[in-house]
């Protein structure tokens, strides 16, 4: 990783204001060699109408984090992400709390990237299960 663990949490941070990020309220909390990691308050900000977790809003985390991984951890310099496939399976639903993005690189290319990226709650149980193809693009 080019950038320390600090720098790479500040820059995150940073890229969320005046974004949707900012507006779930995303904040990214950890980052290793090979995984970054944000959470996301649930509240009825997030909430579908009956009162849990909206999906859409599990998988903007989702992407949020994995597009973010990919720009740090391939040295994003005069690059843009973009996500152009994911997929989701939802299999707990959480009213409260925070939720956690965990994503992982499970292939490293020079132009597209797949992310495993599960969801947990405040108690490590599984919420929702995302897969993301990242691109890069040369600009």
């Amino acid at each position: 990783m080019k950038y320390s663990k600090e720098e790479v949490l500040e820059r995150c941070n940073a890229m969320c204001k005046n974004t949707l990020m900012e507006t779930l309220g995303i904040e990214f909390i950890d980052v290793s060699e090979d995984s970054i990691v944000a959470r996301m308050p649930v509240t009825p900000r997030v909430h579908q109408p009956d009162g849990v977790l909206h999906g859409g809003a599990s998988v903007a985390l989702a992407e949020s984090v994995g597009s973010a991984g990919a720009l740090f951890f391939l040295s994003g310099v005069n690059v843009q992400i973009r996500g152009i496939e994911i997929a989701a399976n939802h299999v707990k639903s959480v009213s409260s709390g925070f939720v956690y993005a965990k994503a992982k690189i499970i292939h490293k290319g020079r132009t597209t990237q797949l992310w495993q990226i599960p969801i947990t709650n405040e108690n490590d149980q599984l919420i929702s299960q995302v897969k993301l193809t990242t691109i890069t693009l040369r600009t």
